[in-house]
Formats: structure tokens, sequence, C-alpha cells
């Protein structure tokens, strides 16, 4: 099916959902067509710094005159390269001196990752706080734990989100090492010996590795990389990547967990007064931001399977099979990466707690768990261990089949509160089962994990913590 006549507008071809309905401005910018021949024009300017027109005419990009020539030479480097020199003809003679396409092109690739970097983190560092926030309100709030999800001894809500928040934490740690780690390629060559510059500087090393030096300085790194091929090693995307798609499992089991709560109607994600549910059922509030988290998630979590695979084919110095693959997996893992906590922001600023839901679940499972505190009690009124443990065992077994065979509630404690033989116990059975008295050390544990781990990671990011996430779509 061809192009209908005349369409030739933004909606007759095909707009990747990453940007044209999630991405937020900054990240989708990091990744712009205008931020990479933009930066290729900065490298080359550090390159050659003196001349002046070069910096005057750094933004001054001619697009059109760009892709009539990389559609005439098959190179988008030596399409810029020309491109850049019409604007400022008198340093066309310098331009790429020296210089391979990765001079440009890996080393804008080294800036967007670190650049991509800097901006997750903050959005990362804000859901952990808010996160932080959730937990320490709910840090004593009792809830059912679930083990296979089948129910099992009690936690509290804030306990719960504790496991979230580690989680985020450990990929806060990880998101810094890798921007950390991150060096520059420099001025390598084109099998990375340096040759040419060499020569340029008449065989003096000292000029070479100083020039190595200052590009690097000025591009913002504080080291490159001793030794590389033509390009810089590909195991970095690895790393970087890596990092990314450990961040997407995270979320995805945190928006899975949420998902299964909202099931139970014991917390929902937020829900706008117009949104709608099902246009079928009008009824239903499905958690839509925590299913497209995970979906997104998926997404990103494969991602990883593109870098690991570049890098195993890499021939020798270099061989150009990366290049279009590196094109889409790296800025779409950071686009994902991007929408996901901006989501997730969303979401952790507004979950809303059902305490009366969650207490009632808990009324329901919480008399077979308290069989032993039971047991303990009698036998401490001078009961016999086996004697209880057999009538509970019989009692226990009944409720259970009104539960499962009937529909009916859990009548445990009733069936014990009627036993004669438990009379010695019966004004016990109030306190026996207090929800609070089994959650263990749930609330001192998160009072403890949000004081020594959680806000001191925090602080680098403190004068970026502002601001809610309001979500367009």
């Amino acid at each position: 099916m061809g192009t209908p006549a005349g369409a030739e507008d933004a909606l007759s071809r095909y707009r990747s959902p990453l940007v044209s309905r999630y991405a937020g401005a900054e990240m989708a910018f990091v990744f712009s067509e205008r931020n990479k021949f933009g930066t290729w024009r900065r490298l080359w300017l550090f390159l050659a710094q003196a001349e002046k027109e070069m910096e005057a005419n750094l933004d001054n990009i001619d697009f059109k005159m760009a892709a009539e020539e990389e559609k005439r030479l098959r190179h988008d480097v030596m399409a810029h390269v020309h491109t850049f020199a019409h604007c400022c003809p008198k340093a066309a003679a310098i331009i790429h001196l020296g210089a391979t396409s990765c001079y440009v092109g890996d080393n804008t690739d080294l800036i967007v990752l670190r650049d991509g970097l800097n901006l997750l983190l903050p959005q990362l560092a804000r859901v952990i706080s808010r996160l932080a926030d959730f937990a320490e309100k709910y840090a004593d709030l009792p809830t059912l734990g679930f083990t296979h999800y089948q129910p099992a001894q009690l936690t509290t809500v804030g306990k719960r989100c504790c496991l979230w928040i580690q989680d985020l934490c450990m990929d806060l740690q990880n998101l810094e090492r890798a921007r950390d780690n991150l060096r520059f390629r420099g001025v390598k060559g084109t099998t990375g010996t340096q040759a040419s510059f060499l020569q340029l500087f008449e065989g003096d090393h000292s000029k070479v590795e100083e020039l190595d030096r200052l590009v690097t300085e000025k591009a913002g790194f504080k080291r490159s990389y001793m030794v590389t091929g033509q390009t810089y090693s590909r195991k970095v995307d690895i790393d970087v990547l890596s990092v990314l798609a450990s961040l997407g499992a995270s979320v995805h089991k945190i928006c899975t967990d949420i998902r299964l709560l909202a099931n139970l109607k014991e917390i929902e994600e937020p829900f706008e007064k117009d949104q709608i549910g099902s246009s079928a059922m009008p009824y239903k509030r499905n958690p839509m931001r925590s299913e497209r988290c995970c979906s997104l998630a998926r997404h990103l979590m494969t991602l990883i399977m593109d870098p690991l695979q570049t890098a195993s084919v890499q021939w020798f110095e270099r061989t150009l099979d990366d290049s279009a693959n590196r094109r889409v997996c790296l800025a779409e893992a950071f686009l994902t990466a991007d929408i996901i906590l901006s989501t997730l922001q969303n979401i952790s600023e507004g979950l809303v707690v059902y305490p009366k839901v969650i207490d009632r679940r808990i009324r329901q499972e919480l008399p077979f768990m308290a069989t032993e505190n039971i047991i303990m009690a009698m036998v401490k009124a001078g009961g016999n261990r086996q004697d209880c443990h057999e009538k509970i065992r019989v009692l226990s077994q009944q409720a259970a089949a009104v539960v499962k065979q009937e529909g009916g509630d859990n009548d445990f404690i009733a069936r014990v509160r009627a036993d004669p033989y438990f009379s010695p116990i019966h004004k016990q059975l109030d306190s026996l089962l207090d929800p609070s008295s089994f959650i263990g050390r749930a609330p001192q544990q998160v009072a403890k994990f949000l004081k020594e781990e959680v806000r001191p990671a925090l602080i680098p990011y403190k004068s970026k913590m502002g601001g809610k996430i309001e979500l367009t779509l």
C-alpha cells in the first residue's frame, strides 16, 4: 500500500511510541539527531580549538544538505564533514584531520551514555524517595505475607515496600558505577594505534598523548581508554545496558506486586476522576500504569541481547555490523528506562492503601497462624501439648471445610471459644490474635533500613527531589 498523495506529514510515517507517546523531553533530546550531530561538531572543535570560525557554526546545521551529502557519499560522518566545511570554509582543510569516523561516532556515543545516565540517576532517586516516605508511613501496618502466592506469616505494608526499595537502591549503585566507569575513546586513529597523529606531530609521542588528554578533558571526562581498536570495546555497551536491564527487572517485579495487590483491593495505583478502566466494563479500575511499566520493562530487559551479540562478533579491530544495531538498542534502552521511571514515580506518588480490606484478609487467615500461640498459652495454663494439638487439628479442619466447601468465613476462633477445653485461655484470645504481635521486627527493620541505607544514598540528589510527575497518557 503506497503513501497517499500529499500525505507527507509526521503521521504518515512510523514514529516510535517511545518518543511520540511516553519519553521525557530531556532524554529524547539526548538521543536526538540535533544533539548527536551538534556533538560531532564540538568534537571537531576540540580537535582544532583555535579555529574561531568553527566555534561560531557549531549549531548551524544544514540538515537538508547533510542528507543530500549522505545520499551521495553513503557515509554519514563524511556527509557532515562536508556540511560543516560549507559553513566555515576557512576551517575546511583541518576538520576531521587525523581522525576516523569513530572519533566523532564513538566519542559522541560515550558522551550520550554519560548524559543519559546522569538523567536517569535523579529520576531513580526520586522514585526511591517517594517509596521511602510510603514505607515509613506504613511501617507498622500489618498485612498478610505471601510465599508461592499462598498466605504466609504477616509482614507490614512498609516492610514489603522496603523489599522494592532495596532492589532500586542496588540499581542506583549500579547506575552510578556504570557512569563513573565510563571513559572517553579520545583520539586513537583508524586501528587504535594513533599512527596518523604521530605522523601529524612528526614522531613526538608526548604531543600525541597531550592531544588525547586535552580532547578527553574538553569532553568532560577524567580518563580515556588506554587501548582501543577503531572503536571502544563494545563490552562497555554490555555493562551499561545490563544495568538498565536489571533496573527493568526491578520495576517489573514492583509493578507486578502492585497489580496483584490491586486485584486483592489492598493497594491501588492512582486512578484519575475521569479515567476509564475498561470500554466494556465501567466498574473496572485497571492498573494501567503498572501494566505499562511491566510491558516496557520486558522490552528493556530483552535489549541486553543486542550488545552481548554485537561484542561477540566484533572481528579484530572493528567490523561495521555493530552500527545499525547500536543506533536502535542504545537509544531504546535509555528512552524505555526514562519512561518506566517517570511512570513509577507517578505511581509511587499516588499509591492508595485500604487498611480495612487488609485487616479483613488478615482476620481470614490469622486464626490458623495463631494455633502455635494458642498451644503455648494452653500449656502455660496447665494443659497437655499433645491433647491441645489434636483438639486444634480437628477444629481447624472443620473451619477449613467451612471456608473451602461452603464459602463461609473462617470460624476457627469461634469454635475455640465454644469448646470448654480452651476455657483457661478464653480471655487471652483477643491478645493472642492481635496482628501486631505477628509482624516480628518489621517496623524496626524499616526504620533502620531507611535511616542507615536509603536516606544516605539519596543525599547526592537532594537538590533534584522536587516536582511531581503528571502523566499525559
